[in-house]
Parts: structure tokens; C-alpha cells; sequence
């Protein structure tokens, strides 16, 4: 039997984290015609690596299968249309945000955060795999890309001049299988002074409060501060602030930079990862 290899390192996965049995893939929904048919089921069946601590799952179905007509639309959420105004509102402010700014989103949906840019006169780019949810961000006035982020992806925008002075991803981190692809193409679409915010569910708020319903197979990965700041630290990036947000559980949203730029790491970041040391996210 071949053992799985971590997405991040390649070292074989050994030490199981959590086994939750098999489960079918969330929001594969059955038509009636279906439901007296066989149903996939996949392991759901969570391991840690030991060599870099990145808790993950199997990617047993392609990122195409999940996302290519995916069935959630964030702007069905209320609350989340809050979150999304007033971080778009700080990061105006803060970033000092205006017409000659580009904020590009990964993973954008239905344009439910760059709307708000927009508002703003502030040059917006989505880029989203899920044809289905694109069309509609295109109908609200969101240009958006149909692709997934990765290397590829980010040479193409920026040989086409749209570097990012903010790059945004609210929950895509954990969906991703290719985890180096993706964050590799950060650094060339990023400006040499631009800031990436993501926003992803809290390892040790999983672990602390045993949220077992936050594993599927939509998420690949299960990140603390201190793995995050080992991949971006590898493909030339440097986090050097986080916030510490109620959604999804418990999540965080980290600040990062290109490594060369001259952004201090913040007491937040520092005491985090103090906090994860303490419990024990830091070691085997």
C-alpha cells in the first residue's frame, strides 16, 4: 500500500490526527433518480505530518470535481456581507486604498467582498474556478477570472499588468490540493510593496473545542499560525500580522508581505504563535 505524501513537504503521512470513518463528498447533493443508486464514499480520515506539523486530508476528489459548479453563494449570507464591508472599509484606510490601487480576490465567488471596493472606485479582480458563481459576480459588476490560482495563473495576470496592491482570500486556503502551486503564484502577482490578507479556521480552535464537522473533503488542509508562516516563509513571503476573527469557529487572518519588504512582525503575531507553542501545536 502506498503511503500518502504531505502537500507541503512530500514526507510520507504516517501519524493519523483524527479517523472519522468514510463519508460522501458535502454538497454533492442526489437527484431522486439517484438516491436508490450506489453512493462514493471516501475516507475521511485526517493525518498530521511529522515533519512539518500540517494537518490534512487525502485529496481523494479533484478540486474540478468539488468547485467546478459549486453550490454555495456567499452572498446568501448577511453576516458575512458585513464582515466582508468592514474589511473592506480597514483596508482602505489602512493601505491608503484609492482609483490607481488594484485589489484582486482568490476565490472571489459571487463578488460579494470586491462589490465594496468597487463602492470605492478602487480596480477589482476576481478570480474564481467556479464558472456557475462567476457569471453571476460578472452580472453584479465584479470582473472576474475563471481559473484557479496557482503559477500558471498569477504569470498570466501579470504579463497581462495587473499586479495586485492587496490580494485577499477568505476560506480558500483549507480547499486548496496543490498548497505550494497556489501560494508560489502569491510573489508574482503581488506588488513589491502590496499586502496579502487570508483568512482560514484556527487549528488549535479546532482541536480545543473538537469542531470534528469542520473536516471534509472540501478541506484539504487544517492550518495553525505556525505552519502558514512556514509555507509563505518557503515560497518568499513573510506574515507579519494576524487578526483574531469569531467566524467559522474560531479562524485567523493573516497580513503578509514580499520577505525583502520592511514590515515588522506585530506583538499579535508574536503572542500567537506563543499560544499555539503553549499548546503544543508547535511539536509531534
Amino acid at each position: 500500500m502506498t503511503m500518502p505524501t504531505c502537500r507541503f513537504c512530500h514526507t510520507e503521512l504516517r501519524r493519523s490526527f483524527v479517523d472519522l470513518g468514510r463519508a460522501p463528498l458535502s454538497n454533492a447533493f442526489l437527484t431522486s433518480e439517484q438516491l436508490s443508486a450506489m453512493e462514493p464514499h471516501y475516507p475521511l480520515h485526517a493525518f498530521v505530518c511529522e515533519n512539518c506539523l500540517l494537518v490534512q486530508l487525502e485529496a481523494y476528489a479533484s478540486a474540478e470535481t468539488i468547485f467546478a459548479d459549486y453550490q454555495y453563494f456567499s452572498s446568501f449570507s448577511e453576516t458575512w456581507l458585513h464582515h466582508a464591508e468592514a474589511y473592506a472599509a480597514r483596508m482602505t484606510r489602512e493601505l491608503g486604498l484609492d482609483s490607481h490601487s488594484l485589489v484582486v480576490e482568490l476565490a472571489s465567488n459571487d463578488g460579494y467582498l470586491l462589490q465594496y471596493f468597487r463602492q470605492r472606485d478602487i480596480d477589482v479582480l476576481g478570480v474564481e474556478p467556479a464558472a456557475n458563481i462567476a457569471r453571476v459576480a460578472e452580472a453584479n459588476g465584479v470582473p472576474t477570472a475563471v481559473a484557479f490560482f496557482g503559477v500558471v495563473t498569477a504569470q498570466r495576470l501579470a504579463a497581462a499588468g495587473r499586479h495586485a496592491d492587496l490580494i485577499c482570500a477568505n476560506n480558500v486556503l483549507a480547499h486548496v490540493p496543490d498548497l505550494n502551486d497556489f501560494v508560489a503564484g502569491l510573489p508574482i502577482l503581488l506588488k513589491p510593496t502590496g499586502t496579502i490578507t487570508m483568512e482560514f479556521p484556527h487549528l488549535l480552535r479546532l482541536i480545543a473545542e473538537r469542531q470534528f464537522d469542520t473536516i471534509y473533503h472540501e478541506h484539504f488542509s487544517y492550518f495553525s499560525l505556525f505552519v502558514v508562516d512556514k509555507v509563505f516563509t518557503r515560497h518568499g513571503l513573510r506574515v507579519f500580522d494576524v487578526d483574531r476573527l469569531p467566524t467559522h469557529g474560531g479562524s485567523l487572518r493573516i497580513h503578509a508581505c514580499h520577505a525583502a519588504a520592511a514590515r515588522p512582525r506585530t506583538e499579535r503575531f508574536l503572542m500567537t504563535l506563543v499560544e499555539e507553542n503553549e499548546a503544543g501545536l508547535a511539536n509531534l
